[in-house]
Parts: structure tokens; C-alpha cells; sequence
């Protein structure tokens, strides 16, 4: 390796470096960006046959912060608001704690003090809160940028997509067919995963939420949240939420109602799981159930709450690589002799 060289690669890794520690801070709202940009640009290549790039880009940017962003925001506030109050606003009567309370000593035969514990946990939470309020400005701030920030990532991702598109097959050092191969198996991961995971939890979450509301369960918007979240974890799912609820249904006497959540769950929304997320694994991503599970934890480690997504697609576009590579791998090496 010559002088020239050596120096263009040394320039390229610090400047990579350098990119890294500048994209680190805001490195969710960039993973959610690519997120929302690849589920909207099938409709940006569709506008572009009636409108300009540009204004096909600025109205699907509308149209996410109406559809995703805003009721995002909205719901998120409502369930941090259902969290303060379930803190704050604990009413011994509403969920009847005494009666819970004597229900715990007849089955364990041990004295149990919920409404002090929790009267004493929302003081501590109380006291953290108030020493970290001077923060609220900054943190609220932070996120508001980020929020601006992935949005004007989404615009140009849309707007320049195929200029991206384009650098990359010139970029990549792969004959055509090969990129062609590896583009499609990754693609089928990328909705696989966001079909067999992200949408069917939003589903089961929703219809579990459902089974909560009818039976009154309090806060149930809130724990509908939670499912969903929970949901996009393989061998979990919402099985401790509702399964909480039934038991809090049968401890403050109200058996019918806590049979009738646990059948409706286990039917309703077992079914959920049980042919929605296989139809989409299958069909698209073709990853193994253990393979799953560690991309969501590893991911959620690695990348926050925006690791559940792209920690499957990592290994699956890792699988990808290696049968495109080894498929191709004698066409590889008549590449680079030609």
C-alpha cells in the first residue's frame, strides 16, 4: 500500500469515527427516521409519477406527522399523564385495596401493606422528580430537535431516494445480481419484521386493551401501552399484563369478569399471535423464533427502543449476506480477476 493510500483510508476511518460520535446523540430519531422513510417510500415512488419529487416528499412528511408523529405524541402524553395519576392519585377505594390486601393474607397467610408501599415509592419518585426538574427544559428541548431532525431526514431520504439508491449499486463492490439477491432478502426481513412483529403487537396489544376496558380494569389505556410494547417480544408478549389483570380481577372478588378475561385472552388474543406473526416470519423475514428474540434483546441493549426493530433485521440482513455471498462466491472471484 502506497503513501496516497494510506492516507485516504486513515482520513475515511477517522471521518467515519468523527460521524459516528456526531450522529450518536440523536442515533434513535436516525433509526427512526430510516424506520418511517422505508415505510413511506413505495408511496413517494407512486406520487412521482403525477407530482415532483420535492412535493411528493413534503406532503407524505405531512402526512406522517398526522398519521404517526402527532397521535404518537398524543398517546405517549396520555400514558405518561395515566402513569402520574396511577403515582399520585392512588385511591385505596377505586381499586380497592383493602379488599386485596385480605384476600393475600387468606391465601398466603401474611399481612401485606400495599397502599403503604406505594404511598412510600411515590414519595421516592416524588423526590427524584423534583431534583431533576431543572433538566425538564433541557430534556424536552433535546427531543423536540431530535423530532425536527428525523423529520427533515425523512424529506431528503424520500426526495433523494433514488440518488441514494443509485450511489449505493455504483458504491457496493458486487456484480448487480448479487446486490440485487442481497437488496431482496434484506427487504423481506425489513417488513417481515415490522408485519410479524411491530404491527401484530400493535394488534394484539389493541385487542388485549379491549378485553381490559370491558372488564374495567382502571388505567387500561395505559397497560394497553405496555402490551403493545411487550407484544414485540417473542415468549413474553402480553401475557403478563393480562395475566396480572385477571388476577387482580379475581383478589378484589370479581371472578366472572377475571374468567371472562383470561378465556378471552387466551383465545382472542392467542390467535393474534399464534397466525398472524407466523403468516408474516414465514412468509417474509424466514427467521428462526430464537434468532428473533436475540435481535429484539440485543437490539433494545445496543439501540434503545428503536434496537426491537432493527436488532432482527441486523441479523437477518448478517443471514442474508452469508447465502448471497457463498451463492456467489465463485462469480465473485471472476469479478475481480476481470
Amino acid at each position: 500500500m502506497n503513501l496516497s493510500k494510506g492516507f485516504v483510508l486513515a482520513l475515511i476511518v477517522t471521518l467515519l469515527v468523527l460521524s459516528t460520535m456526531l450522529i450518536q446523540p440523536f442515533l434513535q430519531y436516525v433509526l427512526g427516521a430510516v424506520l418511517l422513510t422505508y415505510v413511506l417510500y413505495p408511496l413517494q415512488i407512486r406520487l412521482e409519477a403525477y407530482v415532483s419529487p420535492m412535493v411528493a416528499a413534503l406532503s407524505l412528511v405531512i402526512l406522517a406527522v398526522a398519521g404517526f408523529v402527532a397521535p404518537f405524541v398524543v398517546v405517549l402524553a396520555t400514558v405518561v399523564d395515566s402513569a402520574d395519576r396511577i403515582l399520585q392519585d392512588f385511591d385505596t377505594d377505586s381499586v380497592q385495596i383493602e379488599v386485596i390486601e385480605s384476600r393475600i393474607e387468606e391465601l398466603t397467610g401474611r399481612e401485606v401493606d400495599i397502599a403503604g408501599e406505594f404511598v412510600s415509592s411515590g414519595r421516592e419518585i416524588g423526590t427524584i422528580v423534583f431534583e431533576r426538574s431543572t433538566q425538564a427544559f433541557g430534556t424536552i428541548t433535546f427531543h423536540l430537535i431530535g423530532i425536527a431532525l428525523a423529520l427533515f431526514l425523512v424529506y431528503y431520504l424520500l426526495k433523494d431516494g433514488n440518488e441514494l439508491v443509485n450511489w449505493l449499486h455504483r458504491t457496493v463492490p458486487l456484480p448487480m445480481d448479487s446486490q440485487r439477491d442481497l437488496y431482496t432478502e434484506i427487504n423481506d426481513v425489513m417488513w417481515g419484521v415490522l408485519f410479524g412483529h411491530v404491527f401484530v403487537a400493535i394488534v394484539q396489544g389493541v385487542v388485549a386493551g379491549v378485553g381490559l376496558v370491558v372488564t374495567g380494569v382502571p388505567n387500561a389505556l395505559f397497560w394497553t401501552a405496555v402490551m403493545i410494547v411487550l407484544a414485540m417480544v417473542p415468549l413474553v408478549g402480553a401475557i403478563p399484563v393480562w395475566g396480572g389483570a385477571v388476577v387482580y380481577l379475581y383478589l378484589t372478588d370479581e371472578p366472572l369478569l377475571a374468567a371472562g378475561l383470561f378465556v378471552y385472552s387466551v383465545i382472542v388474543v392467542g390467535l393474534t399471535d399464534d397466525y398472524l406473526r407466523p403468516f408474516a416470519v414465514d412468509r417474509y423475514a424466514k427467521l428462526n423464533p430464537a434468532v428473533i428474540l436475540l435481535g429484539i434483546l440485543g437490539g433494545a441493549y445496543a439501540f434503545g427502543i428503536m434496537g426491537l426493530f432493527f436488532g432482527p433485521v441486523i441479523l437477518g440482513a448478517l443471514k442474508a449476506a452469508l447465502r448471497v455471498g457463498l451463492d456467489n462466491w465463485s462469480q465473485l472471484d471472476e469479478s475481480d480477476i476481470g
